[in-house]
């Protein structure tokens, strides 16, 4: 995995981010009692990125991460707005678009009265550079869902953040790129990893059975009665 990160900026910055979920226990493995995602996955761990908004000193280097990264990677006067996803991408939103001095709106799962501006809280971004903001993601279905509505409000999606990517589940920065999304994070649980292995937040049974999971996630989904595709994800996510 030499390949995760493109600078030494992005892999201090995802080693810092990775350990700030440690330390508010964002950070869940459970291989005996597997978890289940909406998409279908099977998986030992699961990361709870919504706890961040209860730690005001992990949030603020949570967030000029983000920003820091965003400008690195896309640039610093590309976006006109920022939408946040309902509901766990709300406060990330508000946070980062306070911090890049932009507007922020937020796209609803389902939508609340008629017309184009349905799913859309705040002003209809028309014409606007967008960025779509989440806490995290697994396999990209929820992103290509709220970019998709914003595209359909008139808004120009070209870009989404998350703060923790799961970055093993299959088609997850293909399908995106389809959409010619890019998708752009500060860590994975490969970083989480990492970090583990100069803090013991786990033992060294807990931590082998995830870099099981992590080395063939399909296998280890199917095997406990989980999806094991990108394809059965879709249809999961659509059923």
């Amino acid at each position: 995995m030499s390949d995760r990160h493109a600078t030494v900026w992005d892999r201090d910055a995802a080693l810092t981010a990775a350990r700030i979920l440690l330390d508010i226990k964002a950070v869940n493995f459970r291989p005996e009692e597997p978890y289940t995602f909406t998409s279908g996955w099977k998986s030992p761990v699961y990361i709870d990125c919504r706890r961040i908004i209860y730690f005001p000193r992990a949030r603020a280097k949570i967030c000029d991460l983000a920003v820091e990264k965003i400008g690195r990677h896309v640039g610093y006067e590309t976006f006109d707005v920022v939408a946040g996803g309902e509901t766990a991408g709300i406060p990330f939103a508000a946070w980062i678009a306070d911090r890049m001095l932009t507007p922020m709106v937020y796209v609803r799962k389902k939508p609340k009265g008629f017309g184009r501006n349905a799913l859309i809280e705040g002003d209809v971004p028309e014409g606007q550079r967008t960025l779509l903001v989440e806490d995290l993601t697994t396999d990209g279905q929820s992103k290509i869902r709220f970019a998709q509505a914003l595209r359909d409000a008139g808004a120009i999606v070209n870009h989404t953040f998350v703060v923790f990517f799961y970055g093993v589940f299959p088609g997850s920065f293909e399908t995106l790129r389809a959409m010619d999304i890019g998708l752009h994070h500060l860590c994975t649980w490969w970083d989480v990893l990492e970090v583990c292995r100069t803090h013991p937040y786990f033992s060294d049974e807990a931590l082998a059975e995830v870099r099981r999971f992590l080395d063939d996630p399909v296998s280890w989904s199917r095997a406990r009665g989980g999806i094991g595709s990108a394809a059965e994800a879709q249809a999961t996510e659509q059923a």
